[in-house]
């Protein structure tokens, strides 16, 4: 058991290193290049026009690298997706999401209007411990940045649609690439108005 669990550290060293590695050597120019085919779905500099595709300017580039990977290896099924990143090799998925991280992040505004504002802003600051609801801002950050080292993403600006869709489909395990089931944990707890709420809120975080 000891020598399985050695070998295993220095397997995940490894990885670890050779992220460390990918990552340094990203190069933002040649993912501007290799971004041209994103442009259709997520807008020329990653802005997205339709509330259904996400934005990827300002996104951390761990996070979105991550996914590149996992959507090509099939750990993140994404329909839309199919065929986009097939010839990606690691380094093109770091050197994308270097191009992208580069971007200025979206900036949206949440609806004052609506009611649940006060609950978006809740769910996100605080959570709801009656629920088991941890608060979105220890993972996301207060301004919803994101944490680049933890590869916990920026949601700042994200379009509602977007992010109730992502929140569903945690929920129903339809996405699970998730560290540790996390984020499948916390949005099974959250109804449907919580969910849109929280949204709302995220849209206007910037």
């Amino acid at each position: 058991m000891r020598k399985l669990l050695a070998s295993l550290a220095i397997t995940l060293g490894a990885v670890g290193v050779a992220h460390a590695d990918l990552e340094a050597d990203a190069d933002a120019a040649a993912g501007r290049e290799k971004a041209q085919s994103c442009a259709a779905c997520h807008g020329q500099n990653g802005i997205s026009s339709a509330p259904s595709f996400p934005h990827l300017a300002g996104q951390q580039a761990s996070y979105l690298a991550k996914q590149i990977m996992d959507i090509r290896d099939g750990k993140r099924l994404v329909p839309e997706m199919a065929g986009q990143v097939d010839d990606f090799s690691d380094q093109d998925a770091w050197d994308v999401a270097a191009y992208f991280a580069t971007q200025d992040a979206n900036i949206g505004q949440a609806d004052p209007a609506e009611e649940a504002l006060l609950r978006g802003q809740e769910l996100y600051r605080a959570g709801d411990a009656a629920k088991g609801i941890p608060a979105c801002a220890a993972c996301h950050g207060p301004s919803g940045a994101g944490i680049h080292t933890a590869v916990y993403p920026a949601l700042s600006g994200q379009f509602p649609q977007y992010i109730v869709t992502t929140l569903q489909d945690f929920a129903a395990g339809e996405r699970s690439n998730d560290p540790n089931g996390m984020m499948g944990d916390i949005a099974a707890k959250m109804s449907d108005a919580d969910m849109e709420a929280v949204a709302n809120y995220i849209h206007g975080l910037h």
